[in-house]
């Protein structure tokens, strides 16, 4: 699976903030609350202190909506941790700020699982009205402070939770099921793989799975996993299933196990949506889930994993890794 910078984020246009020495915008930087501002000095003449005052001084702050981060490295990688600290201590100039990506980072840029990051609960308590927040990376080759962390917290605003990972650590998981969020509609989490961190197991679901500790949410997507059989088991009796709205499986090595579970399970036919691209099943698991699928109105995603040959004896893998 390939990784692509997103055109539109918080249902904003993506504008990519042009630095000095750069060709500007025609007629000028629009509105700053008309698109989503995306910052980046990767092979730049600039480092990023020098880029967050450049925004500063383009762009009215107060009207900023949404803001993502770019690559923040020159030629040499450097930790995330300074970039937090920048915003964080900025934040008061900021009130309408309501969405924030961190490390919109492609495979070109660097891989997805050598993304170091930190402890990103600061950004969450310095923007109480934040509604959207996106995380790429982890980092578990790096420093303690050079991994991600959370620590559990409570946020009235936030509406929409998003980990993109090739190995997301279980006590991250633990702290965003241990997390009061009473307003969260939308939960993703792209667990990855143990070589890469990946060490969340069922378990560390739990809270997640109960459906008591998000009674708002509508989406769920645990994601891009090696245990994605034994986690379709647990989804199948998870008690949050009957307030969703849409569910995905996808990305992982979902195979025939998993899915019987799933048909053996609790209904799913409520879902306008179950997104389960990516798996490893066998012709006839697909056309039972698809003729439930059809049969009940749900929109259902049903490709293959990439170059998968059910003859073969080859390992499974998930969509994103590194």
């Amino acid at each position: 699976m390939t990784i692509e910078h997103p055109d539109a984020f918080h249902g904003l246009t993506v504008l990519t903030l042009p630095v000095p020495g750069e060709d500007p915008v025609p007629g000028g930087l629009p509105a700053a609350d008309s698109v989503a501002w995306r910052l980046e000095c990767g092979w730049k003449e600039l480092t990023f202190p020098e880029l967050w005052q450049h925004f500063l001084g383009s762009v009215d702050p107060t009207r900023v909506r949404a803001l993502m981060i770019g690559p923040w490295w020159q030629e040499d990688y450097t930790p995330f941790a300074p970039v937090v600290e920048r915003i964080v201590a900025d934040a008061h100039r900021f009130p309408a700020l309501r969405a924030l990506f961190l490390a919109d980072v492609v495979g070109e840029e660097c891989e997805v699982s050598w993304l170091e990051m930190c402890d990103i609960t600061p950004l969450i308590d310095a923007f109480p009205l934040l509604e959207e927040l996106t995380v790429r990376g982890c980092g578990d080759s790096g420093s303690e402070e050079e991994k991600l962390r959370l620590r559990p917290v409570r946020h009235g605003s936030l509406k929409s939770l998003r980990f993109e990972s090739g190995g997301l650590p279980g006590h991250v998981v633990r702290a965003v099921g241990a997390s009061e969020l009473p307003a969260l509609e939308r939960l993703e989490l792209w667990l990855g793989v143990d070589w890469y961190g990946g060490d969340t197991t069922v378990d560390d679901m739990r809270p997640v799975l109960s459906g008591a500790a998000f009674p708002r949410l509508r989406h769920l997507g645990l994601q891009n996993s090696d245990i994605q059989d034994e986690i379709a088991t647990a989804v199948a009796s998870a008690p949050v299933v009957a307030q969703l709205e849409s569910l995905s499986l996808a990305m992982g090595t979902l195979g025939d196990e998993g899915a019987q579970a799933l048909l053996d399970g609790q209904p799913l036919t409520h879902l306008t949506s179950l997104d389960l691209h990516h798996h490893y099943l066998t012709g006839p698991l697909v056309s039972r889930i698809q003729d439930l699928c059809d049969r009940a109105g749900v929109k259902v995603g049903l490709e293959e994993a990439d170059d998968w040959d059910p003859t073969d004896d080859e390992p499974r893998y998930v969509a994103v890794s590194e």
